[in-house]
């Protein structure tokens, strides 16, 4: 059969890679097309579009880049008609999959959505577009279910969340060769840093993560540069003695680091599932910010948190987010009471997240509901 799969940033392509992984054992003949990234690439996906040419974050950066936008959608549109596929399935990167989702159950094609939008967060009103224009919908986080099919009667399948695989899955690095290859002191802890994946929102975040770094000397930061991003675009960064860069082994890092500043997405809930202790971060533009703040009624922001429905990472938001208040949050984690305390947490975190098997589960129900 035929699949066409969406995703518009590292994370679905993470999550995009492993689902086509599932499919392609479950369906030796499946031909994928899809919008991703590299890893999506290489289990077998056809790349119509990489997602590093989609990354716009912030109503602000939205606007400005609205013609190539508008581009984008209009040439999945004519990409999908040309390929014809048996399903198309999109994967989170709501603003532009709903879109395309209308278009494509008016146009007579089948609609699957993995990793669902978090109308839960904002713009609840979407569910009427969903119910509308979605077939099928696999959710990941344990209060989705209830949260669709309690408050709105639109039926949905929890698969568990696929970060459970994509981290039981990565290769276990030994210590003193890791630190050896990528020259890091051997001796000195590590303070990861996880600013995220587009070059707007790491410039915003990089700059006050590392200002703690001085007060923090008899540590090593490290900073996982994002796959997406060239190692040029971080130099202005790498400055101080005691900090480090490392492409695209975000896992190797966060399997050998002690504590973690992390920019608030998915990166919150991968540095808790490799039980590294955490602060979380986020600062954006004012105007989007402004808005955002507006439209989001949750209580946190950090999936962690979310989950568990209590603080359990401490987060720092827009004027929050201050050379001296992380500081004293970094001081607080890496002390042995607090990291005891978070840690416990994190053990009942993953036990409300489900067993293995996400990407597995919903290959077989994206087949199934194929062949019904």
């Amino acid at each position: 059969m035929k699949y066409y799969i969406i995703a518009g940033e590292a994370s679905g392509d993470l999550h995009g890679s492993n689902l086509i992984k599932a499919l392609k054992q479950k369906d030796s003949e499946a031909n994928i097309r899809c919008w991703g990234g590299n890893l999506m690439q290489e289990a077998g996906g056809t790349l119509a579009k990489h997602y590093k040419d989609l990354a716009f974050m912030g109503f602000i950066e939205v606007i400005t880049n609205i013609n190539t936008i508008f581009k984008n959608i209009s040439f999945c549109k004519e990409d999908i008609a040309l390929f014809n596929p048996d399903v198309i399935v999109f994967i989170d990167y709501s603003g532009f999959n709903l879109r395309i989702a209308k278009w494509a159950k008016e146009a007579g094609f089948r609609t699957n959505y993995y990793i669902a939008p978090q109308i839960w967060a904002s713009r609840e009103r979407r569910i009427a577009k969903i119910k509308t224009t979605i077939d099928e919908m696999y959710v990941t986080l344990p209060f989705e279910k209830e949260f669709y099919e309690e408050k709105h009667h639109f039926s949905v399948n929890f698969v568990g969340h696929p970060l459970i695989d994509a981290i039981a899955q990565a290769p276990k690095i030994n210590v003193a060769a890791f630190k050896k290859e990528y020259n890091l002191d051997q001796e000195k802890p590590i303070i990861a840093l996880l600013p995220g994946s587009r070059k707007q929102e790491v410039s915003k975040m990089l700059a006050v993560m590392l200002s703690v770094a001085e007060k923090f000397d008899t540590y090593q930061f490290v900073i996982a540069g994002a796959p997406s991003l060239e190692q040029e675009f971080y130099a202005p960064f790498l400055k101080k003695s005691n900090i480090s860069l490392i492409a695209n082994q975000t896992y190797g890092i966060l399997q050998i680091a002690h504590a973690a500043l992390v920019t608030s997405g998915t990166a919150t809930l991968e540095t808790a599932l490799f039980k590294v202790p955490q602060v979380v971060c986020y600062k954006g533009n004012w105007i989007s910010y402004q808005i955002a703040k507006r439209i989001i009624t949750l209580k946190y922001i950090s999936l962690v948190n979310l989950i568990m429905d209590k603080e359990v990472v401490k987060e720092l938001i827009q004027d929050a987010l201050t050379t001296k208040n992380l500081t004293v949050e970094l001081t607080k984690i890496l002390s042995p009471e607090t990291r005891k305390i978070v840690l416990n947490n994190y053990e009942k975190l993953e036990e409300k997240l489900g067993g293995t098997g996400a990407s597995a589960k919903t290959a077989s129900l994206i087949i199934s509901n194929l062949i019904k």
